[in-house]
């Protein structure tokens, strides 16, 4: 009689072929997230700019009234004006923009009667504003 503590011979090998496959798995796991953030891919996920949308209310000589009309809500430390690809020399300021507030921007002088006004994003480096203006009658 046999024995039942005694193992067989084909069942030896099977603790150390399961070991090795954990292993690889993990080192193409590791390999694949380390390959990720060294490649630049991981550092894509936080520059997204944010979500909102502006309207123009008032056009005056040096100065653009923009009103927040939705979206999240963003730092205007955050946010440039830009006169056709010309940015001012200030932010839109003052904390948190909620919709339904407006603020002023000073601008750069157009030089046409009319220009494209921008409001960019600067962490991200996106407009999300875009609409064309007529300086004409300022």
């Amino acid at each position: 009689m046999k024995p039942s503590n005694q193992s067989n011979a084909d069942d030896r090998a099977v603790s150390p072929v399961i070991g090795v496959i954990l292993m690889v798995a993990i080192t193409v796991i590791l390999a694949a997230v380390i390959g990720t953030f060294v490649l630049g891919l991981g550092d894509q996920l936080g520059d997204t700019a944010p979500q909102a949308s502006f309207d123009i209310q008032n056009v005056d000589s040096g100065n653009i009234t923009f009103a927040k009309t939705g979206g999240q809500a963003i730092n205007g430390d955050d946010l440039t004006v830009s006169v056709d690809g010309t940015r001012a020399g200030s932010e839109i300021g003052g904390g948190n923009w909620q919709s339904g507030e407006s603020r002023n921007a000073s601008y750069p002088s157009p030089a046409g009667d009319s220009a494209t006004v921008r409001i960019i994003h600067d962490p991200s480096g996106n407009a999300i504003f875009e609409e064309e203006v007529d300086f004409s009658g300022v």
